[in-house]
């Protein structure tokens, strides 16, 4: 039986009641979470808190994309294991709850002995029947099959964010791979350029038009580029092989990527503050683990009460087994028993005041998980919006940048500047060139960021997760 909570504003301020005498208050923690603004402090007034959205991978339209994304939830093997733990914490789960039934055992014996005076052969046989109970009086067995299923349910919400964050890692280093790739064309480019350039620099020197250092220092930049081809193709091949681990397969290397980085500019429905208590798979596991340090609580309390035992045993003993629970020689036995703990030497009153202290940490660890929620929210917002204006001053900065590499090397051909001045304009090029794909690719990253941010799940929501 698995009970369903949704924490909300209003439930943060009170921890569900257990049998417990005395309850730890929970004053602090309200007065924090009456700061919880109504809206995102990054989102403009005229825009409107619309619901967030999930299925975002969809928006990707890519076959390639998609099919990563299910090889990495099928054989990523930190998936695996995660979704190994919620299958424990079931199986624990269902232990715990065994405790609240009677427990039915049945034990046999069969033995043969020898006499030597005079010379006999003795067997016996017995066999015995035994029932138990522990009345759940105080509700203790209640409260431990309570913590259990809280920490079943909390496992379950952790996997849900695990497997959103896979889906995140292997979208997002899909688009590393496209981004490594998009700037290893672009260094060979500036290779054959380089190599363009050094011709007509050398065929110019050997004409007497040109310097000798000239020559060297287009030399140099050939070199300099070839250079920086052999990294980027390391650096391609690193993000090729961290791709292939997020799927779960060998690092070979070999992974070929052939799409292009999408401008994402579309707005993205960011939902209200107080909407993603619900919402988060992280936030929901957080409060499962708060009730849960809270039934573990109410369990050492009522430690410390009275046990009611209720017993009943039907045995028999005879020479043939055959004659084994014959109604003549049956017997059977009623027993009930109550016993309290006396003195522990301060045991059981330590296990609840740790009980208690556990509570109020998971208390703070909730509250830390809330509002970096929040802040991972209202981040990636300011993030994107300065992503775009940077975005769009690079891209005006990189058509400058290359009408000026142009216009340089055509005054340095006819003799108005010199060589150094061409350089300095194709690496203002270049950076710019790199920038506008980089800026690109952390738009990207942001707008993934922030779909998990929000909550946003990669597929239809998760019923199980969304009910809850």
């Amino acid at each position: 039986m698995n009970w369903q909570y949704k924490p909300s504003l209003l439930a943060l301020s009170v921890i569900l009641l257990s049998a417990c005498a005395s309850q730890p208050t929970h004053n602090e923690r309200v007065a924090e979470l009456e700061t919880v603004p109504s809206a995102w402090q990054q989102l403009p007034s005229s825009d409107k808190a619309l619901a967030v959205e999930d299925n975002w991978l969809q928006q990707l339209h890519d076959p390639q994309v998609f099919t990563l994304v299910e090889q990495a939830l099928a054989h990523n093997q930190a998936i695996l294991q995660a979704g190994y733990d919620v299958a424990i914490k079931e199986q624990q789960l269902i232990a715990a709850g065994a405790d609240l039934w009677p427990s039915l055992d049945l034990s046999t014996r069969a033995s043969r002995s020898k006499d030597n005076r005079p010379v006999s052969y003795n067997n016996a046989s017995s066999a015995s029947l035994e029932l138990s109970y522990e009345v759940d009086l105080w509700g203790k067995l209640s409260a431990s099959e309570r913590q259990a299923n809280l920490e079943y349910l909390a496992e379950k919400a952790t996997f849900e964010q695990s497997k959103q964050q896979l889906v995140a890692d292997v979208v997002a280093g899909w688009f590393d791979v496209i981004t490594n790739h998009k700037l290893l064309e672009l260094y060979k480019q500036r290779e054959q350029n380089a190599e363009k350039n050094l011709d007509i620099i050398e065929s110019g020197y050997r004409q007497g038009l040109n310097e000798a250092l000239d020559v060297y220092l287009a030399r140099n930049e050939l070199n300099t580029e070839r250079s920086n081809i052999a990294a980027q193709q390391a650096t391609l091949t690193k993000s090729i092989r961290d791709l292939e681990r997020l799927t779960g397969q060998y690092p070979t290397g070999a992974l070929s990527v052939s799409a292009d980085l999408p401008l994402l500019d579309s707005a993205i429905p960011l939902g209200l503050p107080s909407e993603l208590i619900t919402r988060k798979p992280e936030l929901m596991a957080s409060w499962y683990q708060l009730l849960s340090t809270d039934a573990g609580l109410a369990y050492a309390h009522k430690q410390r009460f009275p046990s009611l035992n209720l017993s009943a045993s039907i045995s028999d003993g005879t020479d043939r087994v055959s004659d084994l629970f014959s109604p003549s020689s049956l017997a059977w036995s009623l027993l009930g028993s109550i016993s309290m703990p006396l003195f522990e030497g301060g045991r059981l009153k330590a296990n609840e005041e740790q009980a208690r202290l556990n509570v109020r940490r998971q208390e703070q660890a909730y509250l830390a998980t809330l509002y970096d929620a929040f802040n991972d929210v209202e981040t990636a917002i300011s993030q994107e919006q300065a992503l775009k204006v940077r975005y769009e001053k690079t891209l005006e900065a990189q058509e400058n940048a290359i009408t000026a590499e142009a216009l340089a090397f055509e005054q340095y051909q006819s003799g108005l500047v010199t060589y150094t001045t061409v350089l300095d304009a194709q690496d203002r090029s270049f950076n710019a060139q790199s920038s506008v794909i980089e800026l690109k690719n952390q738009l990207i990253i942001n707008r993934i960021n922030l779909h998990i941010a929000l909550g946003g799940d990669f597929s239809e929501a998760n019923s199980e997760v969304a009910e809850q």
